[in-house]
C-alpha cells in the first residue's frame, strides 16, 4: 500500500523545512514515545492515534504500518547522528580530539532523545526484511567510523598493545575497545538523571577520559599500589642483606 510519504521522502531527506516535514517529524516523535512505553509488539496505530490526536485515516495518509514507522525512527536517528558527526569531525585532525568529538556527538543525542535510544536498543532486531538490511548497513558504517578513530589514535601515539597490535593475552583489541565505548554510551537512558548527573558536555568528557585512559594504560607499566609498596619496604627492612651489622665493643 503506497502512501504520500513514499513520494515525499526525497524532499524530506534534503532537510527542507516544509509543513509536511514538520508534521512528519511530530508523528515520528509520538510514535517513538508509544514504542518506548509499550514496545513494538505491544504498540498499535490506534495508540499512536490517541496520543497524537490524529485519526487513523490521517496516520495512514503518512504511514502504511507501524513497521514503516519503526524503520523511519531508526533510520532518522542513525542518519542524524552520523551526519552531525561527519560535520564535526571535519573540524579536527587530532586523533584524541576526534574521539572526544565522537563521544560528545553521541552523548548529546542520547540525552536529548532518550526515548529514541530506548527504541533503538530494545527493537534492534525487529526488522528482518530489506529495511532491516538497510539499517544494519548504516550501523556498520557508524561502527567503522569509531574503529577508524581508535586505530588512528593507536597509530599516532604508537600504542604497542592496543588496537590491531593487541594480542589475546595482552592489550585491548580495537573491537573490544569500540564495543566497550558503545556499552557506556548506549545505555545512558537507563540510569541518567538530569538532577543528579552532569550535563552532556561534562558527561562526554568523563566517558572520553575513561575510554582513553583504558586504551592508553595497556602501554604503560602499572604503578604499584600503596599496599604493595609497603609490603616491599617491609621485606627489604627485614632482609638479612638490609640489616646493619652490629657494632663491636
Amino acid at each position: 500500500m503506497a502512501t504520500i510519504l513514499d513520494n515525499a521522502m526525497p524532499s524530506y531527506a534534503t532537510g527542507q523545512d516544509t509543513r509536511f516535514d514538520r508534521r512528519f517529524s511530530e508523528i515520528l516523535d509520538y510514535a517513538t514515545e508509544v514504542f518506548a512505553e509499550k514496545g513494538y509488539e505491544g504498540a498499535s496505530m490506534r495508540d499512536l492515534s490517541r496520543l497524537s490526536g490524529m485519526s487513523l485515516a490521517g496516520l495512514y495518509y503518512y504511514f502504511d504500518s507501524k513497521e514503516k514507522l519503526l524503520y523511519l525512527i531508526q533510520r532518522h536517528t542513525f542518519t542524524t547522528i552520523i551526519d552531525r558527526l561527519r560535520e564535526r569531525l571535519a573540524a579536527s585532525s587530532d586523533p584524541e580530539e576526534r574521539i572526544r568529538i565522537f563521544v560528545q556527538n553521541h552523548v548529546e543525542y542520547a540525552l536529548a532523545k532518550q526515548k529514541a535510544m530506548k527504541v533503538l536498543s530494545h527493537e534492534d532486531d525487529v526488522l528482518k526484511n530489506g529495511r532491516g538490511g538497510e539499517l544494519a548497513a548504516i550501523k556498520r558504517e557508524y561502527y567503522k567510523i569509531c574503529v577508524g578513530l581508535v586505530d588512528d589514535l593507536v597509530k599516532r601515539e604508537g600504542l604497542p598493545r592496543a588496537g590491531s597490535n593487541a594480542t589475546a593475552k595482552n592489550g585491548v583489541p580495537t573491537r573490544t575497545a569500540v564495543m566497550g565505548l558503545f556499552g557506556m554510551m548506549n545505555w545512558l537512558y537507563t540510569w541518567y538523571k538530569p538532577r543528579i548527573d552532569p550535563n552532556a558536555e561534562v558527561l562526554a568528557r568523563q566517558i572520553s577520559d575513561i575510554f582513553l585512559q583504558g586504551v592508553r594504560r595497556q602501554t604503560r607499566r602499572s604503578r604499584p599500589s600503596l599496599q604493595t609498596t609497603a609490603v616491599v619496604a617491609e621485606r627489604q627492612a627485614t632482609s638479612p642483606i638490609m640489616k646493619r651489622p652490629r657494632k663491636r665493643n
